[in-house]
């Protein structure tokens, strides 16, 4: 079973259900460290903070292909929970997305996303 912090079209459990066959939303979250901004679909950012919902499926590789994972449109990174254990997020790669957002380093964006995660403080805190 994965947990997935959703911050967009899969926080609307309507959306959620044309997608997965199985799934249940846990609490309201908060993820520390990212922000979302707009673009041609939402994503995120560096700095700030966002508020989403915990999301639980064993149909992870849906979500993936949903995402666009496979294209590079969005990675998927794991961040810590406050609660422990991690859940998984999706970044969408601001070029590919026509959104104003700069992630620091050189190299393939699935990297630099991984790099800023690991090396600031970013993490998920559940509401409950």
């Amino acid at each position: 079973m994965a947990r997935v912090f959703v911050y967009g079209t899969l926080t609307d459990c309507e959306q959620v259900e044309t997608l997965l066959d199985r799934f249940t939303f846990g609490s309201n979250a908060t993820l520390r460290g990212l922000q979302r901004i707009e673009g041609q679909y939402p994503t995120l950012a560096p700095g700030g903070e966002v508020d989403g919902r915990l999301l639980e499926t064993p149909e992870i590789d849906r979500l993936d292909a949903y995402e666009g994972v496979e294209s590079g449109l969005y990675t998927r990174e794991s961040i810590p929970v406050a609660s422990g254990g991690s859940a998984e997020c999706y970044v969408g790669d601001p070029e590919l997305l026509e959104a104003d957002a700069e992630w620091p380093g050189t190299g393939p964006f699935a990297d630099r996303v991984r790099a800023y995660v690991s090396e600031r403080e970013v993490g998920i805190d559940p509401a409950d």
